[in-house]
């Protein structure tokens, strides 16, 4: 199977390795087309797959992966529409950009699948949601859905709660460090070395989270078996509700969710 990026950056290199990583395909079968020769020469020095600077040459394959900004996109698809064969399944993870919009720009039936994945495939703990046309088959959904789960868990959705996964797993990283630099912050307030407090902070926040995917509790439930009686934790929790911090989380949320909608609209 041959699979072509165009575009090398963190997350197509992520991709690559995932790919690598679980024997999806062997690297002598990725293609990498990228218009900076400095990338190019990282992804080859890193991962040993081929590379060009000819969009053309990376379209000609079975699945083709469009890891580029949404300003680029339709010129790059005006470049490769004629290079893209009728049964390339294309995987777009450019933010904002429909299913409808982007095949109209091929100006032809195309499979194309729609990506939401997010930084933590860096590390593979990625989160991506994936949402095929209905030119896409169950079997080369399964197909890409195989690559996404090599970085992290990944689910299919309706297109049309793209916008909120955008907020809730593509963008929420952001928050998420934050939230772990202001804990980090607040411990160095308090006497602890700044690299400690950082490891604190970031392993509560892992540890966390595994909980609410493995004991498959409610993460109010959770928060409960923290919350001893009189206790120190429920002194924090009851700060947090008096500063709003669940209406910042969720006004922040749909801030993220209508800037994806606008960016959609261009």
């Amino acid at each position: 199977m041959k699979i072509g990026f165009i575009g090398g950056g963190n997350m197509g290199g992520a991709i690559i390795g995932g790919i690598i990583n679980a024997g999806i395909t062997d690297k002598a079968d990725i293609i990498v087309s990228d218009k900076s020769e400095a990338v190019l020469s990282k992804i080859n020095s890193e991962y040993g797959v081929s590379i060009t600077s000819d969009n053309k040459t990376a379209a000609s394959s079975d699945i083709l992966f469009l890891c580029i900004k949404p300003q680029f996109v339709y010129p790059v698809i005006d470049e490769i529409k004629n290079s893209v064969d009728k049964d390339t399944v294309i995987v777009s993870i450019v933010a904002g950009q429909s299913i409808e919009a982007l095949c109209d720009a091929f100006g032809k039936t195309v499979k194309l699948i729609r990506v939401m994945p997010n930084t933590p495939a860096l590390v593979g703990e990625g989160m991506t949601a994936i949402a095929p046309n209905e030119n896409v088959s169950d079997k080369e959904t399964e197909a890409v859905m195989n690559i996404f789960c090599s970085l992290g868990k990944c689910e299919t959705v309706t297109e049309n709660l793209m916008d909120a996964v955008t907020a809730v797993s593509g963008s929420s990283p952001a928050y998420v460090f934050m939230l772990i630099e202001a804990m980090a912050d607040a411990a160095v307030a308090g006497g602890m070395p700044r690299s400690q407090a950082y490891t604190f902070a970031a392993q509560a926040v892992l540890g966390s989270a595994k909980m609410v995917l493995e004991t498959g509790k409610h993460p109010g439930e959770l928060k409960d078996m923290v919350c001893s009686p009189a206790g120190t934790t429920i002194d924090a929790v009851a700060m947090l509700e008096k500063t709003g911090f669940r209406s910042s989380v969720i006004e922040a949320m749909h801030a993220c969710v209508e800037k994806s909608k606008q960016l959609g609209k261009k």
